[in-house]
């Protein structure tokens, strides 16, 4: 047995978050299931020895590279990891790390990618209809981007109530009616992607002011009816962890696995799309 990190990606939209909780279905839970079919540790063991993860992504969310970390025997490939795991969670590449490798403490960056959908707030259609309720001035939200970077007390921009000084940055690039919002920082707190997003999406959207985005960035608590809500969870995903003296070695048969089974969840959710559209279009 050695130190070993795995990179998984997953489909957070049919789990309750990656950490294990009672009485409702998680990737961790399904990740140490998977360990204990393939007797990667006892049945009676509470994990695997040495085991961390890099996060903790909440309820909905997806991820590309989450990474953990165990004891893990030299079999143990990701191919054969992906043997025992539900098909929306597989492990693509593998690592050999140091014995006192850390898969939380060792990570010096973290990447979200946050898909909002945001019509431009210029764009009319042939019939000089007014924007769409979502559209967005794109200027106005690279211009809070801007702002939430760097180094703040992000006290009410998440419910931690500790260790809320964080420096991200955060920045947005136009994909047709989509801004594709990267935030990018050593470390995050609960929530922090989710509630940046819907903060400069209230600003973009002319709900907030500059205002009130620096107001909310004050470390005085803000009242109650000024909260900021979390963007929904589904369209966020952990895109990338980063540990400098770790080499990731993809295999080429867990990553095919990988991409089909992803794959074909777009092509239900394309699907779907198209049955949604055509009962939007049906009540007339």
């Amino acid at each position: 047995m050695s130190m070993r990190a795995f990179r998984v990606a997953y489909d957070g939209t049919d789990y309750y978050g990656f950490q294990r909780q009672p009485d409702v279905p998680t990737v961790e839970d399904a990740i140490f299931d998977a360990l204990r079919a393939l007797e990667v540790f006892a049945p009676d063991a509470d994990k695997p020895a040495g085991y961390a993860a890099a996060g903790r992504t909440d309820a909905g969310v997806s991820a590309l590279a989450q990474t953990v970390a165990f004891d893990a025997p030299a079999w143990l490939v990701p191919r054969a990891f992906n043997g025992e795991l539900p098909a929306g969670i597989r492990a693509w590449a593998a690592a050999d790390a140091p014995d006192d490798f850390h898969a939380t403490h060792h990570a010096t960056r973290r990447e979200y990618t946050y898909h909002l959908y945001a019509p431009p707030a210029e764009r009319r259609d042939g019939t000089g209809a007014p924007p769409a309720r979502d559209a967005i001035d794109d200027d106005r939200f690279r211009d809070a981007c801007d702002a939430l970077s760097g180094a703040h007390d992000f006290s009410n921009l998440t419910p931690d109530d500790h260790n809320t000084e964080r420096s991200p940055t955060v920045e947005a690039s136009r994909d047709g009616d989509y801004l594709v919002v990267t935030v990018t920082a050593g470390g995050f707190a609960r929530e922090l992607v989710r509630q940046l997003v819907s903060l400069a999406r209230s600003v973009g959207i002319g709900e907030r002011s500059f205002d009130d985005l620096e107001r909310a960035l004050d470390p005085d608590p803000l009242p109650g009816h000024e909260g900021i809500a979390p963007a929904p969870p589904e369209p966020l995903v952990l895109t990338d962890v980063e540990y400098p003296d770790l080499e990731f070695e993809i295999d080429e048969r867990a990553a095919a696995s990988a991409r089909s089974v992803f794959a074909e969840r777009r092509l239900e959710r394309r699907t779907g799309a198209r049955v949604a559209g055509q009962l939007r279009d049906g009540v007339d």
